[in-house]
């Protein structure tokens, strides 16, 4: 900010202000006259005047350069991030990962064939998320939002996502098998071309999603499984679908089928 400076009134006389204050004040006062004198002088002084302008304008070019460089800062940070998610690649635990990729999707980041096999993301929030050809196989995903998001073609083999959101996702051609879906929303989202053989779908939500096209659905658990799709249950069982609470019971039927 530009400050208008306007110089001072030259201070009265050293005789006059000492007739004008008690003797036993006259320290302090002769103190404060020295200083009116310093300051009329600096404020008749033009060079000091230059520097406040001069100090005005450099806030000016900071904030402008601030402002300009804003593209180049976005850019360091998803490029940081994106050496978080490679850096961690095939190892277990979140790595930062989990926050990286929430950070990229939410700059509207595609995160197209991102590999975070094996990895600890239990609750993060993807939703609309550009996730095609992705690979989350054996990741623990739990409790994760997913909602909108497109996976298609992706490896959700071995995977983790209890109690995940999935409505209106698209999971085209997805490899969804020996993965843990219980609880998990599928609403509205499209199973086309899905393998989901020893899927666990206990509990989980069909309302009104696209199943028509599943590739395979053997050995899957479809215990109160709920919003189920009229004329999907009878058919999931006539693929070899499973209808069993007790995890005992179908790891003995699986067990049963290898034989």
């Amino acid at each position: 900010m530009i400050v208008f400076r306007e110089p001072r009134k030259r201070p009265i006389p050293w005789r006059e202000r000492r007739r004008q204050i008690p003797s036993w004040t006259k320290p302090f006062f002769a103190l404060e006259w020295v200083w009116e004198w310093v300051s009329f002088a600096l404020s008749r002084w033009t060079f000091v005047e230059v520097l406040e302008y001069l100090g005005s304008l450099s806030v000016l070019v900071a904030v402008f350069f601030y402002f300009y460089e804003s593209g180049d800062r976005v850019k360091q940070r998803h490029y940081q991030a994106w050496q978080v998610i490679n850096t961690a690649q095939g190892k277990g635990g979140s790595g930062g990962r989990l926050e990286a990729m929430q950070e990229l999707n939410h700059d509207g980041v595609p995160l197209v064939g991102v590999d975070v096999s094996g990895a600890f993301l239990q609750s993060i929030r993807l939703p609309n998320a550009r996730l095609r050809r992705s690979d989350f196989s054996a990741a623990d995903v739990r409790n994760s939002d997913l909602e909108a998001a497109d996976l298609q073609d992706s490896n959700l083999h071995s995977a983790n996502f209890r109690q995940s959101n999935f409505r209106e996702a698209s999971l085209t051609g997805a490899q969804m098998d020996d993965a843990d879906f219980s609880g998990a929303d599928f609403s509205k989202a499209n199973l086309s071309g899905t393998v989901l053989d020893n899927a666990d779908l206990r509990l989980a939500s069909l309302k009104d999603s696209n199943w028509n096209d599943i590739r395979s659905i053997k050995g899957a658990n479809l215990y109160g499984l709920h919003d189920a799709p009229a004329g999907f249950i009878d058919w999931a069982l006539k693929q070899g679908a499973v209808q069993m609470q007790s995890d005992d019971q179908w790891e003995n039927w699986r067990q049963a089928q290898k034989q």
